[in-house]
């Protein structure tokens, strides 16, 4: 499978009447089909977060439109524009705090520059997925939704990758890797470390 390195550039009008204080730098991933991925570096500040937020202020239920294409472009939500947000939308900072702890998926740190998701589906678990989720979670030294301290690793749970038959399964980016035992994984996290090529 072909990939592609990709960065995201993202600016807003200049007379933006909401683009208030300072850019942020920040680190976020992107992944385009493959297990490689690249950490990126861009700014984030308030009319950025204003032009995101205004391509969704007419639809219903905007609020979650919003905080994913947050996401999407930095790769997590950062926690300084979570007020902002709430302003936009006319509701409390606890309201907004609410909505990303109620879904796991949204993070309010950048990813590491690997993100390996184990399958807990019941295909997976009967064989031995839950073996290799102790076995990732101490290889890694992190829990599921955690970053390895050298930000190479995020681990995430998955439920049902559509790889029944070749339990168990992870995917690492978009690619998704079958039959998946300690002895895989670890060569896994070996290749990842080392190999920073393009791969198909």
């Amino acid at each position: 499978m072909s990939w592609c390195q990709r960065s995201i550039f993202c600016g807003a009008p200049a007379n933006d009447s909401l683009a208030l204080g300072p850019a942020v730098k920040c680190s976020y991933v992107v992944n385009f089909g493959s297990a490689n991925t690249v950490v990126q570096h861009l700014n984030w500040d308030p009319a950025t977060i204003s032009r995101i937020a205004r391509k969704h202020l007419d639809q219903e239920g905007a609020l979650l439109p919003v905080l994913h294409s947050i996401q999407t472009e930095f790769g997590h939500i950062p926690p300084d524009c979570v007020g902002q947000i709430a302003d936009l939308f006319n509701v409390s900072a606890a309201e907004v705090h609410g909505v990303l702890s109620f879904y796991p998926f949204f993070r309010s740190t950048p990813p590491g520059r690997h993100t390996i998701q184990i399958c807990r589906a019941e295909a997976c678990q009967s064989m031995g997925s839950r073996l290799l989720e102790r076995h990732a979670k101490l290889t890694l030294g992190i829990d599921f939704h955690q970053t390895s301290a050298d930000g190479e690793f995020t681990l995430e749970p998955v439920y049902c990758l559509g790889n029944c038959a070749c339990s168990p399964s992870i995917r690492v980016g978009t690619q998704i890797f079958s039959h998946v035992d300690s002895a895989r994984f670890d060569a896994l996290i070996d290749d990842l470390q080392t190999n920073i090529l393009e791969v198909k």
